[in-house]
């Protein structure tokens, strides 16, 4: 056997055993390092800074309950503990600015707002005494504006989408009007008078672009109460105890600078 045919048979031999210590052990992949991915940060959206806003609303729900005490020469002389309810609503608009500090994803600041429009309501009695005369008379309330300042408080539930709650005090003012008439003769006294009180909220804002976003609010005002005089206590006069409060749900826009 020449040198030639030992290089071929040996080959032959080394191939055979590779072949079958694979065929024994099965086919090992090559292992590859996997590559390291960064981690994403989280989007947080940009809430912070001062802003300008307008809205459209309609209040409903109100609920003060008229009763008078009627006076003469300085002395009570009889009540009228609940004559009617007045229930004040109606279309309204409303101005505000604000100032938006944001930690994270809590978002939180001041509001200044002024509201007015057309919210009012009225009722009317009608009572006949024992010599058949006639008495009548109408009770109207009135809301001329309302400004309130409040607190927002809000978390982003995701980027773009803030969840606010709000709470702060409010000032409103009304005209109060009672138009009374006996047989022929009527009357018509309107009392003024201010009153202040609480607001609560929550809502939810929406980004439109960097600058831009559309919200939507629910809002309890409570005035608290107030005496309203009608005449001349010490000739002949009545005292009615105004508690106006409503439900305001509005729509607006807020313009960050």
């Amino acid at each position: 056997m020449n040198r030639k045919s030992i290089l071929s048979i040996s080959t032959v031999g080394a191939f055979v055993t590779a072949a079958g210590s694979a065929l024994a052990g099965g086919f090992v992949a090559p292992v590859e390092t996997p590559a390291v991915v960064a981690p994403v940060a989280p989007v947080v959206s940009d809430w912070s800074g001062a802003y300008v806003g307008g809205s459209i609303g309609y209040a409903f729900g109100g609920d003060d309950e008229v009763g008078f005490d009627y006076y003469e020469d300085g002395e009570m002389i009889g009540r009228d503990t609940n004559i009617g309810d007045l229930e004040i609503s109606g279309v309204n608009a409303a101005v505000h600015v604000g100032y938006r500090w944001q930690r994270n994803n809590w978002v939180f600041g001041p509001e200044l707002w002024i509201e007015g429009g057309a919210i009012d309501d009225e009722f009317s009695v009608s009572e006949t005494d024992d010599d058949d005369d006639t008495f009548s008379a109408t009770v109207e309330s009135e809301q001329n504006y309302a400004i309130g300042l409040q607190m927002k408080t809000g978390y982003i539930v995701r980027p773009g989408t803030l969840v606010y709650g709000t709470a702060g005090i409010v000032r409103g003012d009304f005209d109060y009007t009672v138009t009374g008439a006996i047989g022929a003769f009527s009357e018509t006294i309107s009392e003024g008078y201010t009153a202040t009180g609480y607001s609560l909220g929550v809502g939810v804002e929406r980004q439109l672009n960097e600058r831009l976003s559309m919200f939507a609010e629910w809002q309890y005002r409570n005035f608290g109460k107030e005496d309203v005089t009608f005449g001349d206590l010490a000739v002949d006069g009545g005292v009615t105890r105004a508690t106006p409060e409503n439900h305001n749900l509005k729509l607006g826009l807020n313009f960050r600078f």
